[in-house]
């Protein structure tokens, strides 16, 4: 399932700095698209505003079809305190921004599948694919607006993976 999971964040990457090229991030020196994966990065003490955060959450296979099918749940996480130029009143409208630009970058809910680790990729012969996302309710928590979006994404299991 990990070049599903590669295949998938690596699209909507593609997807967000196509969308919105100022959602950037600082992470291990480089300015990169505002997205990442948690598990591929080193621990923060306190998750960054203004990007999206891709968690995998849980693994499901089923065995049954004519090829092994595996499913994961991702959770994207997302949250503001505003701008300090408006003293944090647009976190509203900043959250609503980023739900529109998740909501955009995950259509269409297919991507190709790809092994990121030899360079350049290598395509595999199957898509990886997903499901409608299902917006969670705004959370506040002090100055801060927070959303998650779940999203199962599916894939085949290729020979060699």
């Amino acid at each position: 399932m990990q070049n599903a999971k590669d295949s998938f964040y690596m699209a909507l990457r593609t997807r967000l700095a196509a969308l919105n090229p100022e959602r950037t991030i600082l992470l291990r020196g480089t300015v990169r698209p505002g997205i990442f994966v948690e598990e591929a990065e080193a621990p923060f003490g306190q998750l960054p505003n203004d990007v999206f955060i891709l968690r995998w959450l849980g693994l499901g296979v089923d065995v049954n079809l004519g090829s092994q099918m595996a499913a994961e749940e991702c959770e994207i996480l997302y949250q503001s305190v505003g701008t300090q130029s408006f003293g944090g009143l647009d976190r509203g409208r900043l959250l609503s921004e980023m739900d529109e630009e998740v909501t955009a970058i995950l259509q269409p809910y297919y991507t190709p599948k790809m092994n990121y680790i030899s360079q350049p990729p290598a395509a595999y012969l199957t898509q990886v694919f997903w499901e409608e996302a299902a917006f969670s309710p705004v959370v506040t928590l002090r100055d801060k607006l927070s959303r998650t979006v779940k999203v199962t994404v599916y894939s085949y299991q290729e020979q060699g993976e």
